[in-house]
């Protein structure tokens, strides 16, 4: 399913934004907005998909559990049996095609949400995926990224690869964040694409009380402590979110905003927030920024950021096209 373009920029934004309601009012002016954007063609198809990928989703999440990681590994350096489409990226940039990539899930989900997109990737030529489970009952974004940089170093040392790449869904998208900016993981994490990822809280987590949802609301402590300076980060950010997205309420709470990050926002129309990782744009967009790179860590695709270059970003996304140009935040 594809994505229609978006008309305006990703807003800036730092913390709440600027004259809108906080508390019950700015929920209901979010759900306003989520029924606005379900309203209109584009939407009533983006739920139709959303609906049908859920029940997949279900169908294949008890697959999921089973085990608490997986791996896509292309095998030896023959490149003779692989098609065309794997074997242009080893050819042309062999350190892009092979640097691992690492997939992290969102909460009371699994790695087969990224069943899609992990397929996508190995078609594109990227020769080693690795998805890894978390604990259903993780009650704590700093202890999960804790355990994911324990993950990441694994993958360090196995692969030779002083960086790698992560991509986070939801939740697992701010573990990630966490670890990159608050324990020193940009040293090991070259890009960090998140999707549909709560960075600036959700008025969703006020539904469920306990200590991992009193983290996830605007404004928590956890969100303050994101918010705080990250001097000389070396990890370069992909973020897409959606006008469609039913879980991160408001939806543009899924940008990234920060002043020491270097952040390029993607907008989506008509995504929910389970078909972010089968979204084709999405899948070619992450493969695209994720096979150009120089030997020097910085991208060479005109139109995805820079790593020396410290501003965040907006694009737009289109249907079945690529992640967009990069415009300079006004």
């Amino acid at each position: 399913m594809a994505v229609a373009a978006r008309a305006a920029m990703t807003p800036r934004q730092s913390g709440t934004p600027r004259g809108r309601a906080k508390g019950p009012r700015g929920f209901l002016a979010a759900v306003g907005e989520v029924a606005g954007a379900l309203l209109t063609p584009t939407g009533i198809a983006g739920a139709a998909l959303e609906a049908s990928w859920m029940g997949l989703h279900l169908g294949l999440y008890p697959l999921g559990l089973l085990g608490s990681r997986a791996s896509d590994r292309r095998q030896g350096y023959r490149l003779g049996h692989l098609p065309p489409s794997q074997r242009g990226l080893a050819i042309q940039n062999v350190e892009a095609a092979e640097t691992p990539i690492l997939l992290v899930h969102g909460m009371v989900d699994n790695r087969s949400i990224f069943t899609v997109l992990r397929r996508g990737l190995v078609r594109r030529g990227f020769g080693r995926i690795e998805t890894i489970n978390y604990s259903i009952f993780t009650g704590d974004v700093r202890s999960a990224a804790a355990a994911l940089g324990a993950e990441v170093e694994r993958i360090v040392e196995e692969t030779g690869y002083e960086r790698i790449h992560v991509i986070g869904h939801s939740m697992g998208g701010l573990i990630a964040r966490y670890y990159v900016t608050r324990l020193g993981g940009d040293q090991h994490v070259h890009t960090l694409v998140t999707l549909g990822t709560p960075h600036q809280g959700s008025y969703l987590a006020y539904t469920w009380n306990n200590g991992l949802t009193r983290q996830l609301r605007p404004g928590s402590a956890l969100m303050d402590e994101l918010a705080g300076p990250v001097k000389e980060c070396q990890t370069r950010f992909l973020v897409y979110w959606s006008d469609l997205d039913q879980v991160v309420v408001p939806q543009r709470n899924a940008a990234l905003h920060h002043d020491d990050l270097n952040v390029h926002n993607i907008a989506l129309r008509g995504v929910g927030h389970t078909s972010l990782p089968i979204t084709s744009s999405v899948v070619h967009g992450i493969s695209t920024a994720l096979a150009h790179l120089d030997t020097s860590g910085a991208t060479v695709t005109p139109g995805v950021s820079a790593l020396g270059s410290r501003r965040t970003s907006t694009s737009t996304a289109r249907r079945g096209g690529t992640a967009g140009r990069v415009a300079p935040t006004r």
